[in-house]
């Protein structure tokens, strides 16, 4: 057996099933690297201290060596605008977390694991020892494609170089998908970049055998909706895909799901059969009332968190190729997948008509996320 290694892991979200998309990962990695024996601290940003109890709760002591501290309020100073311009994001860290890492990172230590591009601002002058994980890109995602403001080309501009400073500072990367090493390696071809998948806990999700069909087909999407990918995808089901996909199931409904959802959709929440439930409390009821999730966005890197969820939960997925990113996942077998508008509502139209084929898609689809990760 390997010796186990000192590891400390920096973390910009607090590590809590059913939280942030990064969350779930997170749980699974502190609980992985315990398991394994290794040496682990973790430091976790907290925006509420409420989440500060919840992951104590999760990961009690002594077991596990977690140390929490509050996002700090945002300062408006002209100093504070230019921290937040020549490092964007840094500021979840508090100058406590600062020091108590300082602190350990003076001691005899083996791996500084970063996760999420910007944690790597904690890693630099020391990036032999440090591994980064990237799980998206700004500059992949247009992120910022909605707002042409001043501001935000500004907030663009500084962004996508600070993504690029990063991503050049670290000789040892790690990210989900072969596209997104790829893109990674364009900048820093001189980095080793490991792709790994992100795990999940499927304890977390219960899998029926046998899943009632609803009376009414129900279409839905699922995600956060600031986030740009999944408002584009979004925006794309309700302008383009849900027009038809109605015409031809007639007594289908469609339910979206998720973070912001009213208030980035407010255009369209008077819809025929169309229902807009914004930041609830559990997201599950909500998966587990749906036929068939539709979510195709017009770009995005990475994981597809939704997606993963929904195959874990056995709820049949139409998608594209960008919903499936870093998932071996294969048309007609794991989920429907095509690029095209008219591919995506015959796929769609298919599974909403078809239950036996819905059963097919659910079971293969579960195994595939058992088997990779």
């Amino acid at each position: 057996m390997k010796k186990p290694l000192r590891i400390l892991l920096l973390l910009p979200i607090p590590p809590i099933p059913f939280g942030g998309a990064a969350a779930r990962w997170f749980h699974v990695l502190i609980k992985g690297l315990v398991e394994r024996n290794h040496d682990l601290t973790v430091f976790v940003a907290c925006n509420q201290s409420e989440e500060i109890d919840t992951v104590y709760n999760f990961f009690p002591k002594p077991r596990y060596d977690l140390r929490c501290y509050l996002v700090p309020k945002q300062a408006r100073g002209i100093f504070s605008k230019i921290e937040t311009f020549q490092r964007p994001y840094s500021y979840v860290f508090s100058s406590k977390l600062k020091k108590d890492l300082a602190v350990e990172l003076a001691k005899p230590y083996d791996v500084l694991h970063c996760e999420v591009i910007w944690s790597g601002w904690l890693g630099l002058g020391r990036t032999e020892k440090t591994l980064v994980n990237v799980h998206y890109l700004f500059s992949v995602d247009k992120t910022f494609e909605r707002n042409k403001s001043c501001e935000m080309r500004l907030r663009e501009f500084m962004t996508n170089r600070a993504e690029k400073k990063l991503l050049k500072a670290f000789p040892k990367i790690i990210t989900l998908s072969d596209s997104l090493a790829g893109h990674i390696h364009r900048i820093n071809p001189n980095a080793t970049i490991y792709t790994v998948p992100l795990g999940i806990d499927l304890s977390l999700y219960p899998f029926p055998k046998h899943k009632p069909v609803n009376t009414q087909p129900t279409l839905g999407l699922i995600g956060s909706f600031n986030w740009a990918p999944s408002y584009s995808a979004a925006e794309r089901l309700l302008t383009k895909l849900w027009p038809e996909i109605k015409r031809r199931v007639p007594n289908a409904k469609l339910q979206i799901v998720g973070r912001s959802a009213r208030d980035l959709l407010a255009t369209f929440v008077n819809m025929e059969d169309v229902e807009i439930y914004q930041d609830v409390p559990d997201i599950l009821p909500y998966f587990s009332n749906l036929d068939v999730l539709l979510y195709a966005p017009i770009a995005g890197s990475g994981m597809k968190v939704k997606i993963m969820e929904a195959f874990a939960l056995g709820i049949p997925v139409v998608t594209n190729a960008s919903g499936v990113e870093g998932l071996p996942a294969e048309d007609s077998i794991h989920a429907s997948i095509s690029e095209d508008d008219q591919g995506l509502i015959d796929k769609t139209v298919e599974l909403l008509d078809d239950v036996s084929l819905q059963r097919e898609r659910r079971l293969r689809a579960r195994q595939l996320l058992e088997k990779h990760c």
